[in-house]
């Protein structure tokens, strides 16, 4: 409830402290169908122009992406689940980087914990880390999303919005 009218009443649409400096990547070929559903959401969170958090689509995650990774207190990694279920949840998932480096950046075999363990490697930061994976129905050729992906699309940037303005990560 926003209170009875006053501006003294309204609650602020932030927290008072500011967000966390936040880094979203999405990714994903957006001539797959659902597989570009990640992409897009990195492109709607473009859209709301918050100062602490930058968002970067792209069509696969790679070795200079650690530069930007290395800047955050907090980085997403958005993709697109594998088609299943209609009904299937998001899937945020905490990444806690081990020690192994993998180092095999091979386009779409580079995994999210590949890119934090080189980013702690070459600039010695570990930001928090997540996966965030959309449901899906269809990867074939074409441009749109299925039903399926654009409400995980809607849902994941929910999630995000309350995610990225809970200054507690």
């Amino acid at each position: 409830m926003l209170g009875s009218g006053t501006s003294g009443d309204m609650e602020p649409p932030f927290p008072s402290n500011p967000p966390m400096k936040t880094l979203v990547i999405g990714y994903g070929n957006t001539l797959r169908g659902d597989d570009g559903v990640g992409y897009r959401l990195a492109e709607a969170v473009e859209d709301w122009h918050l100062a602490q958090v930058e968002a970067y689509p792209c069509h696969q995650i790679t070795p200079d992406l650690a530069a930007l990774i290395a800047d955050q207190e907090r980085v997403f990694f958005v993709d697109a689940a594998l088609p299943q279920d209609p009904h299937s949840p998001l899937i945020l998932t905490r990444l806690m980087p081990g020690s192994e480096p993998s180092l095999t950046f091979t386009g779409h075999h580079s995994t999210p914990m590949d890119l934090l363990i080189l980013t702690q490697q070459l600039y010695g930061q570990s930001p928090l880390a997540y996966t965030l994976l959309l449901p899906t129905w269809a990867m074939g050729y074409g441009e749109d999303l299925s039903p399926i992906a654009q409400t995980g699309l809607i849902q994941g940037l929910r999630w995000l919005q309350k995610l990225i303005l809970n200054p507690d990560g």
